[in-house]
């Protein structure tokens, strides 16, 4: 029985995924200008190659950054439900929270929160 709904819903997932793809690609209009695949930022002409590289740092502040973010999302939903959940959850949550500030730890001591 439990089998049945999930083949019943990934078809149906991929039915409507198609369906909706298809009537896009139908019904959306076509035009096709070389001005299109111009690199655009905030509405200035860009000057010189659009294909910079940036240091990793800038990549590992913006991973950090995200996690630090996804780790407000999971606290925002504990946060509502702690009194009832019970003394489980707290320790559960403090775990979390020790393994990112070790996480933050770490990396504050190999220097990617250092803007050079």
């Amino acid at each position: 029985m439990f089998f049945t709904f999930i083949i019943v819903v990934i078809l149906t997932a991929v039915v409507l995924v198609v369906a909706a793809m298809t009537i896009a690609r139908l019904l959306a209009p076509r035009s096709f200008n070389p001005q299109k695949g111009e690199p655009y930022e905030c509405g200035i002409p860009t000057r010189g190659q659009s294909w910079v590289q940036f240091r990793a740092g800038y990549y590992l502040f913006a991973i950090l950054f995200l996690m630090f973010d996804i780790e407000t999302v999971f606290l925002f939903p504990w946060a509502v439900v702690a009194s009832q959940v019970g003394v489980y959850a707290l320790v559960s949550v403090g775990f979390f929270l020790v393994v990112l500030i070790l996480g933050l730890a770490y990396a504050w001591r190999k220097g990617a929160l250092e803007w050079k």
